[in-house]
Parts: C-alpha cells; structure tokens; sequence
C-alpha cells in the first residue's frame, strides 16, 4: 500500500510537470525563434537503513528541440533568421552570456542592440551599441553596418560584429528564461564560419497539432493516476475492515 501510493503521488507530480511543459510550448507557437521544450525525467530512490523501496521521479526542462523552423522573409534589414546549429550571444537578466535562436532586433533609446526579448545582443566587445539615428544593417557574417543621416556619400560603417556561436557538439541546457546556456557556466566560442539570413525570420518550431494531442494524452494520464489513488484508498479501507472482523 505504501508503495502504490508513493508510485501515484510521483505519477501525478510527473504529469503537472509534463501539463506546465505542453502549456508553455502551445503559448510560444508564434514566438520567434522558439525551441519547443523537452522534460527530462530522473528517477529519485528514497533510501532506507533497510530498505529502497520508494522510487519516485524528478521532471525538468533541460534540453529542447532543435528542428529548424520554418524561415519567412520580412524585408527588415535588422530581422535575421540562424539556419543549422547556430546561435547568437545575447547577455541575460544576470550579466552573464546566453544564447538564442530569436533575431528579431532592433536598437532601443540608448542605441543598445536588442533582440525581441529585449536581451542585449554581444559582439566581440561585449554588447554592441550603435550611433543614434543610424540606418543599421547587419551582413550574413554578422557584421552590424551603420550609415550616417550627416554623410549619406559614406559606404556604412562596422560598428560591432554580433557574436555567432555554433552548439554542434557541445553540450548547452535551456532555463526557464528561455535562452540556452553551458551547464556549469563558461561560453561558446565564436564561430567564424556561422552565416545568418538578413530580412527573415525563423518561427517557433513548435507544431500546435501535436501540442494538442499531447495535452490530451497527458490530461487522460494524469485521470488515471488520479483513480489510482481512489484505488488505493479503496484497498485499504478494505484492510481495515479485514482487521477489524479478526
């Protein structure tokens, strides 16, 4: 009885985890750049002076999947889509590096390069700024180009190269801010063989179809554990009367 508890109360606890996952990829089907989650299930042995009897489970988003997403063309010249295993340096909430799959830029009031979630987006010199009222473009190389309103004879000017990494072989895990980072801390080198695609943008590549059907399978799931528990509880009412006719 004990352990057909233990074993409904971690089913349930796996399936609100799996519930939060599905939710939050059918929320972000339209978010640019987005990587649908994954849950990573561990198993968690409670251990005894005697025994190991009780083996319930641990559910976290780490990883997520990295299929391409589909690639429209905007004609935004700060718009830019990542094909293949590339990724671009943005700084998160805590100053540290991060990555992201999201391009669409833009330059906000202080000339500071940002992406859609308002990250600010790193070059070789740490965030890259540009000249105030700039027409900026951004090569497929990353190299962010600026022309001057005061000398519109000028070819533009690099004022900042982003930052392009490439994950193919290496080991990143996604946080619940939604940018990729290496375990443990450190960063990605620059790849200077990464190429982006100006005017375009990648969309999420989440597929909603499957979203639904895996929030109806995990609903269904999460009623039987639900039943197990009223079968638990059903079974050891019957044991007690047991006990009390002997």
């Amino acid at each position: 009885m004990d352990r057909l508890i233990y074993t409904a109360y971690s089913g349930l606890t796996g399936s609100m985890v799996t519930q939060q996952v599905i939710a939050s990829n059918m929320a972000n089907a339209q978010t640019i750049g987005f990587r649908a989650e994954m849950l990573n299930a561990d198993p968690m042995t409670l251990k005894g002076p005697s025994i190991e009897a009780r083996a319930m489970t641990r559910g976290e988003v780490r990883g997520a999947n990295m299929k391409q997403g589909a690639l429209i063309e905007t004609g935004n010249p700060l718009d830019v889509a990542l094909t293949g295993r590339t990724m671009l340096a943005v700084q998160g909430a805590d100053g540290e590096e991060a990555y992201t799959r999201r391009g669409d830029l833009s330059v906000d009031a202080t000339g500071l390069l940002t992406n859609g979630d308002g990250r600010p987006v790193v070059g070789d010199a740490g965030p890259v700024t540009v000249p105030p009222g700039a027409r900026i473009t951004v090569a497929p190389d990353g190299r962010v180009l600026a022309a001057l309103p005061e000398a519109p004879d000028q070819p533009p000017q690099e004022v900042g190269r982003i930052k392009l990494v490439s994950t193919a072989g290496s080991r990143i895990e996604k946080g619940l801010d939604g940018l990729f980072r290496v375990p443990g801390g450190g960063a990605l080198p620059a790849d200077e063989e990464a190429r982006l695609q100006p005017g375009s943008l990648e969309q999420s590549n989440v597929e909603p179809t499957r979203v639904l059907v895996e929030m109806v399978e995990a609903q269904r799931l999460f009623d039987m554990r639900t039943k197990l528990i009223s079968t638990a509880r059903e079974l050891d009412e019957g044991g007690a009367g047991l006990m009390r006719l002997t």
